[in-house]
């Protein structure tokens, strides 16, 4: 879906511009990418990064209930319409689901319980419905209950975590810093040094990693970091990750 609905223009992410609603052109009549192993390489950088959270897959195969939208220019239409509503609603239960995971924030299970099921019950609703959605709001509550946990999680890291967030960080230095525990919701972090860093229990959601060099920094317990910031980042094997994350095949090798 995402080859299809969204817009690119040609930059050092992209090879090529691309409007809305168009096919890429190495989109394959399987839908497969025809570049898929060698993406980086052909200068499609951006869609290495990219992650839908399942939206795609929801939208095809439960809103539109397998339809294609090749065969039908209407359902195309409102597929590529609902399809980033739908991709916001599923990165809101991504994050949801891993604060329901973080023993500090076992007190506010039953509200982040209650706020997963009913973002899940949007998601499964028909078109008209979703594209009628008021996503502002939703997020707006999703994420005073994702704030709140983040702390919790936070909290219990040594000393008095720093607090970044927002920040531009843009070139920071923060090799071998001390960041456990460390607020950096929305930080903007590109090109920043955090070699070695120790980052244990941070607050990286939102956080842009673009370039940012996490060699030999120890990752483990952040809460809210995605794959596709990872994949955004550098890194190498001395790069310690969360579970349920795995090492970019384009970082340096290293030393572990």
């Amino acid at each position: 879906m995402c080859c299809v609905a969204l817009p690119f223009a040609k930059s050092s992410d992209f090879a090529l511009n691309k409007a809305a609603g168009t096919p890429c052109k190495n989109l394959e009549q399987d839908y497969r990418c025809g570049i898929h192993t060698d993406l980086r390489a052909k200068g499609f950088t951006g869609c290495t990064v990219f992650d839908c959270f399942g939206a795609g897959q929801k939208v095809s195969q439960v809103t539109f209930v397998g339809e294609d939208w090749r065969t039908s220019k209407q359902a195309a239409r409102q597929m590529f319409a609902v399809f980033p509503v739908v991709r916001q609603l599923q990165e809101l239960l991504r994050h949801l689901a891993e604060a329901l995971t973080l023993e500090a924030a076992l007190p506010m299970r039953r509200e982040l319980l209650a706020s997963y099921e009913g973002v899940d019950a949007l998601t499964r609703k028909d078109a008209d419905t979703l594209l009628a959605a008021d996503v502002p709001a939703v997020r707006h509550e999703v994420n005073a209950l994702l704030l709140r946990a983040g702390d919790l999680h936070r909290a219990k890291a040594p000393g008095r975590p720093r607090n970044h967030r927002g920040a531009d960080l843009f070139a920071a230095r923060f090799a071998k810093a001390d960041l456990r525990g460390a607020s950096l919701r929305g930080a903007m972090l590109v090109a920043a040094d955090l070699r070695g860093a120790d980052l244990r229990r941070a607050d990286l959601i939102g956080a842009d990693l673009r370039d940012a060099d996490l060699s030999g920094a120890d990752l483990r317990d952040t809460v809210y970091l995605t794959q596709s910031q990872l994949d955004a980042a550098k890194g190498d094997a001395r790069t310690q990750l969360p579970d349920g994350l795995h090492r970019p095949s384009h970082w340096a090798p290293g030393q572990r």
